[in-house]
């Protein structure tokens, strides 16, 4: 079976940077790691596959130069070839964009599954997996924690729901969009896997390489923009009275009103 991974590198929830003029997150130089989800997808991608003799895990993501780093975590986990869309064409790009531009390179490759992250932990939007799969024209799943291949080209998935779990059944081709279970805890890299993946198969695809109409690619392909972005206010210092519960209560209404939070007779 041959697998392609849709991957992407986020900002540390730390370390993150906006761009003043565009409002779009700034990724060069800004301490990255390989989104969670997608973490997820690429074990059960490299789980799937079986053997490399069984078929092939390739692993595709956009973004700058620097996600090479996240490309090389997932050859090092088992994925077999790496691809990566960069190029300041692409950069800017919506969740419509971004499918858009995904999809094109699926479509030079080829596949029996497609798996993604539900979503990126910098955007937490949920759409490009959807997008993709409709792009591309193939069924899609959702939310999915356990993937079992039944018959060769059926897969019976579980996914999850807010009431607990449906089994769902799908032929290949196919997307699936993973969630990871609670229990879900991320792998390390063996150094053997660290020293096999600077020999895999790695290659970059720019805007000429994927051709097209170059006008759907990046800001100028993205039908919604941010007009502002901003962090949420810092919070102040709370107010702790430590004194006996009745004492402590006449200060707590004492300070209420004095604030205006409450009025005489409320």
């Amino acid at each position: 079976m041959n697998i392609i991974v849709c991957v992407k590198q986020v900002p540390d929830t730390t370390e993150i940077k906006i761009d003043p003029e565009t409002n779009t997150l700034m990724r060069d130089g800004v301490e990255s790691i390989l989104n969670p989800y997608d973490h997820f997808a690429v074990e059960e991608a490299v789980r799937l596959r079986g053997s490399p003799e069984e078929g092939k895990v390739i692993v595709l993501s956009m973004g700058p130069p620097q996600a090479r780093s996240a490309l090389m975590k997932c050859l090092a986990l088992g994925a077999d070839e790496a691809y990566l869309l960069s190029d300041r064409a692409f950069a800017g790009a919506d969740t419509w964009a971004t499918s858009n531009t995904l999809a094109r390179a699926i479509g030079n490759l080829e596949f029996d599954l497609i798996l993604c992250g539900q979503q990126a932990i910098d955007g937490d939007t949920a759409q490009v997996g959807p997008e993709i799969a409709q792009l591309l024209g193939v069924p899609q799943v959702t939310y999915v924690e356990k993937i079992e291949v039944v018959e060769g080209r059926k897969l019976n998935i579980h996914k999850q729901t807010e009431e607990g779990y449906q089994v769902v059944e799908t032929r290949l081709p196919a997307l699936l969009a993973l969630m990871p279970p609670t229990s879900f805890q991320p792998g390390i890299p063996p150094m053997s896997g660290i020293l096999k993946a600077k020999k895999k198969p790695y290659t970059t695809w720019s805007a000429e390489d994927l051709g097209g109409d170059t006008s759907k690619y990046g800001l100028d392909g993205s039908p919604t923009q941010v007009i502002r972005t901003y962090g949420p206010p810092k919070r102040e210092k709370g107010v702790i009275f430590d004194d006996e519960p009745e004492t402590s209560a006449k200060k707590l209404a004492a300070h209420l009103f004095d604030d205006g939070i409450l009025k005489k007779g409320e």
